[in-house]
């Protein structure tokens, strides 16, 4: 039985010229850190994830959610999660400040994710293995599907996992190998030249096959030649995918994904607004064959299914720590199987969370083992991080889903 519960506002400053981007230039990698206190000494903890300001409201939210929780059996509450997460997201005063987007939902994702880790620590398994062990019938029971019905009903989706679980020794070498990883790391937007150029450098020597560089400068010929020095330093053999932050707007988009294209890049990331399906849809159209990633500030499974309708996104990176978490991150790669996209998730957690989820993808959905962002800035403050050697995530081994954090003076209690 949950016991008890508490919400904690954690907040850690970065190096100079880390995490920046076209339009976040002095960030705060903060989390809305919910925990779960059930009455055998187990804590689920969760996390959404923010730049800092504003924290303290989605703590406040996700105080309301969680404190719902307390006094009941978690067991009862998962084996239908997904009636509890729709009752929760539909509250009809905190639906108001939505719907599905936002502080609120932001929260709930914090109190999501808790229950997900709990969940694995009382069956005393990483969170990855907890579900490939749930029949189809009994994940799907914790997804929300609503609003999806005329293209992912609950029948659908079912038959989806049903039909990959005969494959799946295909896939699960992957526990052994480790899951391909890419560093986003190298290039932030404040970073000088001559730091892009050694970073560059050094994200190859130790064994990344795929990198990332923010772009949306004033003066595009900025970004431009960025984008050259990267291409030049890391050879042609290694992915570069380029990322502007929602900085362009639909015109720029399009002149500067242009000119982007004689560096070959593997994709063109939240290039204008994310609530824009249809400026999405003309750009992709415009610049085709180079193909558009989109996700880290779609906010819920409706967005994404409209996205997905259009046709227009190459890669999907929804985030479970900006989603309603888990349950929501499941239900759009489930969503994704249907429609042939491959799922490659923004990392606000810093792949703690996403580690356990995209072996899941491969193994019981069937999605490609592309590869997993990476960003280490925050590797010091969980008890158990994530492990990457040779550009690859080592699988992690331990109860729940590796969200502990290390309590210290940027966690308030």
């Amino acid at each position: 039985m949950i016991k008890s519960i508490a919400v904690k506002d954690a907040r850690f400053p970065l190096a100079a010229g880390a995490g920046s981007d076209a339009i976040h230039q002095n960030p705060v990698y903060s989390y809305t850190v919910t925990c779960l206190y059930d009455d055998k000494g187990n804590c689920g903890t969760g996390l959404a994830f923010t730049l800092g300001a504003g924290n303290e409201l989605v703590c406040a939210a996700a105080k309301f959610y969680a404190e719902k929780l307390v006094g009941k059996e978690l067991a009862e509450v998962m084996a239908t999660f997904g009636t509890w997460f729709k009752s929760m997201s539909d509250e009809q005063q905190f639906r108001w400040l939505g719907p599905h987007k936002g502080v609120v939902h932001l929260a709930l994702a914090s109190v999501t994710n808790a229950c997900y880790d709990l969940w694995a620590k009382q069956q005393q398994v990483p969170l990855w293995k907890l579900l490939l062990e749930l029949s189809p019938e009994q994940l799907v029971n914790t997804l929300d599907l609503s609003y999806l019905e005329e293209v992912l009903p609950r029948d659908e989706a079912i038959r989806l996992l049903t039909d990959m679980a005969v494959s799946r020794k295909e896939r699960d070498g992957i526990l052994l190998s480790g899951y391909p990883a890419y560093d986003t790391s190298a290039g932030w937007f404040n970073y000088a030249d001559d730091q892009l150029e050694e970073n560059c450098k050094r994200a190859v020597d130790k064994g990344f096959l795929a990198l990332k560089l923010k772009v949306g400068a004033k003066n595009p010929e900025t970004d431009i030649r960025r984008a050259h020095i990267v291409r030049n330093t890391v050879g042609n053999n290694i992915k570069v995918m380029v990322d502007a932050n929602q900085q362009w707007n639909l015109p720029q988009a399009i002149a500067v994904s242009k000119k982007l294209a004689d560096i070959r890049p593997y994709w063109i990331e939240e290039p204008t607004h994310p609530d824009d399906v249809l400026a999405h849809k003309i750009l992709a159209d415009a610049i085709n064959p180079m193909k558009l990633a989109l996700g880290e500030h779609v906010p819920n499974r409706v967005v994404f299914k409209n996205y997905l309708q259009t046709g227009c996104a190459g890669f999907i990176q929804v985030d479970a720590v900006r989603v309603g978490g888990v349950s929501e991150f499941l239900t759009v790669s489930l969503l994704c199987k249907k429609f042939g996209v491959p799922v490659v998730p923004h990392v606000g957690d810093m792949g703690q969370l996403h580690q356990h989820l995209v072996l899941f993808n491969h193994i019981g959905m069937g999605h490609e083992a592309l590869f997993l962002e990476h960003i280490p800035h925050l590797r010091t403050h969980f008890e158990q991080p994530a492990i990457i050697a040779d550009g690859f995530y080592k699988t992690p081994e331990l109860p729940g889903s590796s969200c502990d954090l290390i309590a210290d003076k940027n966690i308030a209690r």
